[in-house]
């Protein structure tokens, strides 16, 4: 199921081939300038690889220095058709940085609390690139980095608490964030994206569940190759805790939950 706590894959990866972050040059960031809308993302260059066979667990901060990372035994997949293991676990509090994960990308990285994600780039997305599993008040970061081909989302919802995303890019993708449609355990989720690079091919930003009281902010967001304007900013639905496929209940800015106005969307 599309919105599930865990999803089915079957191999679709093939198909698809805080103050003191602010004051960060623009060349830690990966991205050309520090304009008010995304500028065009620089994807690292690996400094190396690092195979990983078993999870990866991260306590108070790592830096990767842009090494790539990537699934190997267990974590690559083979025959397995769902919930996989992340390549990352981060502990509450803990923050990951300068890291490139490869494919194959297992579960990318699961935030057991509140957690920060500096300059993580995603090459090509496995299951979900990020899935945030803390409680009501976790806070999580994400500033800088960006995540391609992703046959199913980008960043997962699944624990309550609060989601910040800036300075990121996004491309060939099907849902940059979900807050969780069907999970046992729901809860009011809240989602901020601010400075945000989205290149088309894609079908909607935020998915978010109205009876749940989620909201989404939208915030200086380019969206590039998008003639036909295909892609949606933001989908309501109406969540379950039943594991039952979510109805969808609306789209578009209704100054309740989803927060923005069309000059916070620039198209290119």
């Amino acid at each position: 199921m599309a919105h599930a706590h865990k999803n089915k894959k079957s191999r679709r990866r093939t198909l698809a081939g805080g103050a003191s972050a602010l004051a960060l040059t623009a060349g830690f960031l990966g991205f050309s300038s520090l304009a008010p809308t995304a500028s065009a993302a620089t994807w690292p260059t690996p400094t190396g690889s690092q195979a990983v066979p078993a999870t990866i667990p991260v306590s108070g901060v790592k830096d990767g220095g842009y090494k790539k990372y990537y699934g190997s035994g267990e974590l690559a997949g083979d025959g397995q058709e769902e919930g996989q293991d992340p390549i990352f676990e981060l502990a509450d509090g803990a923050t990951l940085k300068n890291v490139i994960i490869g494919a194959p990308g297992a579960d990318g990285i699961h935030c057991k609390g509140s957690c920060t994600l500096q300059n993580v780039w995603w090459e090509d997305v496995g299951e979900d690139a990020a899935t945030f599993k803390g409680g009501n008040s976790a806070v999580y970061t994400v500033y800088g980095g960006g995540a391609k081909k992703a046959a199913d989302k980008v960043f997962q919802h699944n624990g309550g608490g609060k989601l910040v995303v800036s300075k990121f890019a996004v491309q060939d993708f099907k849902t940059l964030y979900r807050s969780c449609g069907n999970c046992s355990s729901q809860y009011k989720r809240t989602s901020i994206f601010d400075s945000v690079e989205v290149t088309y091919p894609g079908s909607r930003l935020v998915g978010i569940n109205t009876n749940y009281g989620d909201t989404a902010a939208l915030r200086n967001i380019t969206i590039v190759g998008d003639a036909g304007r295909k892609i949606v900013p933001c989908q309501n639905y109406i969540g379950n805790n039943t594991g039952a496929e979510p109805k969808t209940n609306g789209s578009g800015p209704d100054g309740t939950h989803c927060n923005y106005t069309a000059s916070d969307i620039v198209y290119r």
